[in-house]
């Protein structure tokens, strides 16, 4: 952006976008606590109180909150430049270190080079037996009419899927205790204001839970690591194409890099598709309709039998529903980038320093872009609906270079866990239990979703 000098560049300074602004008083108890209390609620009120362009501040943290799928862009995309992770990402770290989560610059570009191989379609297709084979496996621990927290079932056959795809851990102990580890690092994440404003060196309860938990994965995962490479055995998995992966000039992952993408990894192939599954039950078990055409697709293609990968680009019904699902719950609801630069927003000065937020939650279901927003239907992007919005205006997994390097892996999960189960259960929500969304760094139910299972 241009340097501006005198009485343009005041102007330029003075000119703010609308928001809550308060002053330092109220702020300790106004914006960043209903921010914390909930993101969801305040960011959506943002939206629709002061338009696509909110100033907000967090004591001496300045950061505008978009909400137009062309700011998005230009933030993500045509400036991605100009912008690094934002604060409460990297307040996490200590758990995520430097994979390509946090990373930046030439760092994390050598590491996505290096990173990319794994995600080759081909070596993904690899996986789908694996999905199903697991998805049957917790079938059979399934009887009619038990009462089952499905948040807790999905986490648990994706943990196991993703042991098995990324160390070739057969439902070992250790993936489920890494996923264990990484659930609670997620409820201590999901704390913004405390991410903010509490240095991570400080010795508080929170903290030393924190760093007691990380502590035991990096024990996991390092002696997991030691352990292949004293092998030299090709598993076959993602640690082991990490492994072998090479730069131009011949140099690998060290030890940590592979911690650190390992980390990601298993939250981009757990926690994730756990929770995009979860959801996906939960809208199906109050939607019939949708959920009949779900089962008749099913038994119209499949016949009963397992699904296969040669299966997913058929099953053109249960793409809209989870199409639909990540609309509505999408498991990245949120994202922030901090300005290395000056730039602009919209027609306001961004600073170098300060913040810009914008959430797939709130753009997803923005009255001008969804007819019916709040409502669940998975026909509204039958008609190619999703090649006439604005590029934005739907993006689950992000955009642009930083986009997330799994989409394919976890929309064929989720594809092939659905359909396995739909073709066997339904689910009846249990009267009374509260289904709350817990936006953290991942979008799961709060106190989960508990329903009786029903034999089809």
């Amino acid at each position: 952006m241009a340097t501006e000098t005198g009485a343009a560049k005041t102007l330029a300074r003075d000119k703010i976008p609308p928001g809550p602004h308060s002053s330092l008083a109220k702020n300790i108890g106004g914006e960043l606590r209903r921010v914390t209390r909930d993101p969801l609620g305040f960011f959506t009120h943002c939206a629709r109180t002061y338009g696509d362009v909110t100033a907000m501040r967090y004591f001496n943290f300045h950061s505008y909150f978009i909400n137009h799928p062309d700011l998005i862009e230009d933030v993500l995309i045509t400036n991605a430049r100009k912008f690094h992770k934002g604060r409460v990402l990297l307040a996490n770290k200590a758990l995520f270190g430097d994979g390509l989560l946090t990373s930046e610059g030439n760092f994390w570009l050598r590491q996505r080079r290096l990173a990319q191989p794994a995600f080759h379609r081909a070596r993904i297709a690899a996986y789908a037996d694996t999905m199903v084979r697991y998805t049957e496996r917790l079938l059979e621990t399934w009887r009619d009419g038990e009462e089952r927290d499905i948040h807790e079932e999905m986490m648990r056959v994706t943990l196991q899927i993703v042991g098995k795809t990324l160390f070739d851990a057969d439902v070992a102990k250790d993936a489920h205790e890494v996923g264990r580890s990484l659930e609670l690092l997620l409820e201590l994440g999901a704390d913004f204001g405390r991410a903010i404003l509490i240095p991570q060196w400080l010795p508080t309860p929170k903290n030393i839970r924190k760093a007691r938990a990380i502590r035991k994965l990096d024990k996991i995962i390092f002696r997991i690591i030691e352990e292949r490479r004293a092998s030299g055995h090709d598993a076959g998995d993602l640690l082991s194409m990490l492994l072998a992966a090479r730069d131009d000039d011949g140099s690998c992952m060290t030890d940590k890099q592979l911690r650190d993408e390992s980390i990601t990894l298993f939250l981009a192939g757990h926690e994730t598709t756990a929770n995009a599954l979860s959801w996906t039950w939960w809208l199906l078990a109050q939607n019939p309709t949708a959920e009949k055409k779900l089962h008749a697709e099913l038994d119209s293609l499949l016949g009963g039998r397992a699904p296969t990968l040669d299966d997913v680009a058929k099953l053109h019904y249960t793409e809209l529903v989870l199409t639909e699902s990540l609309r509505l719950y999408p498991p990245a609801w949120g994202t922030a980038r901090v300005a290395i630069e000056d730039h602009e927003v919209g027609g306001y000065p961004l600073r170098k320093g300060m913040g810009v937020a914008l959430s797939q939650w709130v753009m997803h279901r923005d009255p001008r872009w969804f007819d019916a927003p709040e409502e669940f239907l998975p026909e509204r992007w039958e008609d190619g609906l999703v090649k006439r919005l604005p590029r934005f205006a739907y993006f689950p997994f992000g955009g642009g270079p930083r986009q997330c390097i799994g989409n394919t892996f976890a929309l064929m999960e989720a594809t092939l866990v659905l359909a396995t189960i739909a073709q066997y259960y339904r689910f009846r929500l249990v009267e009374g239990h509260p289904v709350v969304p817990l936006p953290s760094i991942t979008l799961r139910p709060r106190h989960g979703i508990r329903a009786i299972l029903e034999s089809r």
